[in-house]
């Protein structure tokens, strides 16, 4: 994916989270793979599964990028599934989102939430 794609899928997964009222905590969308939650790409509080966000994840970005560039709809971008996990302490969250954020290289194109209060 090039720079201006990256952002369209990062976009495409904050409105996932805005709809869906999940709160993104970090991603980071890479040149050549993208959405993992727990993942180690995408970290987000949410009340549905892994993998039911992860599949809302790749709708909602494929539908973006067939916006974007209608002449690749129906292309193959994502694998069928992807690594899903539960992060269950606040300790495995906030080392996921370090790795999210810190451990993917070059950063390209990401989202880190604001510190609570």
């Amino acid at each position: 994916m090039d720079q201006g794609q990256r952002a369209i899928v990062l976009h495409a997964i904050g409105e996932v989270c805005r709809y869906q009222c999940w709160r993104l905590l970090a991603a980071h969308v890479r040149s050549n793979h993208v959405v993992r939650l727990g993942w180690r790409h995408t970290v987000v509080d949410a009340d549905v599964a892994p993998d039911a966000a992860m599949n809302a994840f790749k709708s909602y970005a494929s539908r973006a990028l067939n916006l974007h560039a209608p002449s690749h709809c129906g292309r193959l971008r994502w694998a069928r599934h992807g690594s899903t996990r539960y992060l269950w302490s606040p300790e495995s969250v906030a080392a996921a989102v370090r790795y999210v954020l810190e451990q993917q290289g070059e950063p390209m194109a990401w989202y880190q939430a604001p510190e609570r209060g």
